[in-house]
């Protein structure tokens, strides 16, 4: 039985959050250079972002590029850039009503690369099925700095009573304060760490980690990982005896 007829469709995690990790190592492998593995990957995002709009997924945010990423090679940076550019589908996104968003610092991104972010943001606000989330230029430590900022601001004005500052007064000032905290956390390539991502809202996430480069994670690959998360038992604190009164 493939791993796809095994999933219970009653199931499906409402978020999940994936690190794609090793496009460079996939290219490495095959004698190419580090962009083409990159180019890889993005027709990876094109396959996993639809089969996850089709098993109904609610919210799937990639960690496409990491604030310590900008201390790459200027060149691959570039070509990343390019490549984020030219692979975004606002035609995918409208025929299978994704809504499209984008999480992180994005002040340091290039001006035509904001603009075309921008542009399929506002030409997606309106669907009403998956909602797709890149992180970029995003780093936890970033995020968790600006809320911090955001809520002493706050203070400062009156605004906001130090004593009543909740952990969900925390979730309202982090950049994905319109999103559930994901249930999955898939992470490609072997590495086992979370790298800076989603620390916060990670908490009680259940973390699947798989040796298979991003580039080759197609859809029986997020089959398989919906599979072992549907086989754990998800306690939050409690005993298994409490979960299954």
């Amino acid at each position: 039985m493939s791993y796809k007829e095994q999933i219970d469709r009653t199931r499906i995690p409402a978020h999940i959050a994936i690190i794609m990790d090793g496009n460079g190592r996939w290219a490495k492998q095959r004698g190419e250079i580090r962009t083409v593995g990159h180019q890889a990957g993005a027709e990876t995002v094109h396959v996993i972002t639809e089969e996850a709009a089709k098993l109904g997924v609610k919210y799937l945010t990639l960690y496409t590029f990491s604030t310590e990423n900008w201390n790459r090679p200027a060149e691959e940076v570039s070509a990343l850039m390019n490549l984020l550019m030219d692979s975004l589908e606002e035609e995918t996104f409208m025929k299978n009503n994704i809504r499209f968003r984008i999480i992180g610092d994005t002040d340091k991104l290039p001006a035509n690369v904001l603009e075309r972010l921008n542009h399929c943001i506002q030409r997606t606000s309106g669907n009403t099925g998956m909602c797709l989330t890149l992180a970029l230029s995003y780093s936890s430590k970033w995020e968790l700095t600006e809320a911090v900022k955001n809520i002493a601001r706050k203070v400062a004005n009156k605004e906001l009573d130090i004593n009543s500052i909740t952990d969900r007064t925390i979730d309202e000032h982090l950049a994905t304060n319109y999103m559930p905290d994901p249930e999955l956390l898939i992470r490609t390539g072997g590495e086992i760490r979370l790298s800076n991502y989603l620390l916060w809202q990670c908490a009680y996430s259940e973390l699947y980690f798989c040796d298979t480069f991003w580039p080759d994670f197609k859809a029986e690959e997020l089959y398989k990982a919906i599979c072992d998360y549907q086989r754990r038992e998800r306690r939050f604190g409690k005993t298994s005896e409490q979960i299954l009164k």
